[in-house]
């Protein structure tokens, strides 16, 4: 049995993160989707990781809510603080680890997996959460419902 692992913010779930992981999908046989929050963020882990589960209750959507740095620049130690958290989720593999990020080759490394990169330069899914929260309206088409429902609310 081939596993798989991704890991992301999903700050908010877009179509390019659902795209990713569709994709991910098709190449192996067990996903495991680390969905990561972080308390100062402006969407609550807890309602994304949600929305990820409802997304895509056939993977097992996980969520890590440790106060790690989020970029290697904010700390020396950057990448075992992650492989500490990472680990508790998954314990052992996996065989490949599935991005559209630079870190992902590191990362890949890291777990003794092979990368695997999707759509990095979102040619397919030109949709980022940045954009969706700069204006949703922008890029709708390009959200699930639930973040709609989200941002209509607002």
């Amino acid at each position: 049995m081939t596993t798989g692992f991704l890991l992301g913010k999903f700050l908010p779930p877009h179509f390019g993160h659902m795209y990713l992981i569709e994709q991910a999908a098709l190449q192996c046989d067990h996903l495991t989707v680390l969905v990561c929050s972080i308390a100062r963020e402006p969407i609550p882990g807890k309602l994304r990781h949600q929305w990820m589960r409802e997304l895509f209750p056939q993977h097992d959507v996980l969520h890590c809510t440790d106060e790690n740095p989020q970029y290697p620049h904010e700390h020396p130690d950057f990448w075992a603080f992650w492989m500490r958290s990472i680990r508790r989720f998954v314990p052992a593999g996996p065989d490949l680890v599935f991005s559209s990020e630079d870190y992902g080759d590191e990362l890949a490394e890291r777990l003794g997996a092979r990368h695997v990169c999707i759509d990095q330069a979102r040619t397919i899914m030109p949709v980022s959460g940045t954009a969706v929260r700069a204006d949703p309206r922008a890029v709708w088409e390009l959200i699930p419902p639930q973040v709609q429902d989200y941002y209509r609310d607002c």
